[in-house]
């Protein structure tokens, strides 16, 4: 009988060369864009030559919407994850608004590729998220979609339009992340502090507590327990000064 060990170990090498291609050209791409980021840089990151690099990607275009897929797939299975818990669909929106927040918080790598993203689509040019829309995003806002719905016919939500509940569940948290550096100017605030971000995650939480239930006493119960139950994450990768990243960005688009 043929021992498959040695297929196996050549396939998990496989895997994890891959992985660390995939990991290093993620940081490249947002810290630097497609256009500005060098395979050179990659290839030394991951630990290979620039011909096994190619081995895995056919092109630079290949890889970038490899690592972009990569990671969109990690928070589309933690976003299904959080709108699919056993609990009502008011506690769902609330816990993916701070699954959001948390997000962009502490994967800020993925919020720049984002962002370049979105500026390309603004453009009109070829990009790399309308492939991902099918697959990942659009089965989220379904997801997201349905909630609200369900929120409003059961009496736990207000009566409004489903959408517009989307669009309060995420958008204090794009316009917090995306207003920084001028609220920085304005205020003098350091909004990207721990103690700032971990004042305005649970401001959030509280807000929407309040203001899409239809009961606010019960809303803020909710917003209690799904802070307690939701401990503020690390910095994935703190050593990257990732947020940096973030902001250079962010100041791109303007």
């Amino acid at each position: 009988m043929t021992d498959p060990s040695p297929t196996r170990s050549n396939a998990d090498r496989a895997d994890q060369t891959r992985t660390r291609i995939l990991d290093a050209a993620t940081r490249e791409f947002s810290a630097n864009g497609l256009a500005g980021a060098r395979t050179e840089r990659i290839a030394d990151a991951a630990g290979v030559n620039k011909a096994l690099l190619y081995y895995y990607f056919r092109s630079k275009d290949a890889l970038y919407n490899a690592a972009l897929e990569s990671v969109a797939a990690g928070v589309a299975v933690s976003s299904m994850s959080v709108l699919g818990m056993e609990c009502s669909a008011g506690e769902r929106l609330l816990r993916f608004a701070l699954n959001h927040f948390d997000r962009i918080y502490s994967q800020p790598v993925f919020q720049t590729l984002m962002q370049q993203e979105m500026i390309r689509l603004r453009k009109g040019e070829a990009n790399a998220l309308s492939p991902l829309v099918d697959k990942l995003f659009r089965p989220m806002g379904e997801r997201m979609l349905a909630a609200a719905e369900e929120g409003i016919r059961l009496g736990e939500l207000i009566p409004v339009e489903a959408s517009q509940l989307m669009y309060a569940t995420v958008g204090p948290n794009v316009f917090y992340f995306l207003s920084a550096p001028l609220m920085r100017l304005i205020s003098e605030m350091e909004v990207f502090h721990p103690s700032a971000l971990e004042f305005r995650r649970k401001a959030t939480v509280e807000f929407l507590g309040q203001s899409i239930f239809m009961d606010r006493e019960h809303g803020g119960r909710i917003a209690a327990r799904v802070l307690a139950d939701t401990p503020m994450p690390q910095y994935i990768d703190p050593a990257a000064n990732q947020l940096r990243d973030f902001e250079t960005a962010t100041r791109n688009q303007d």
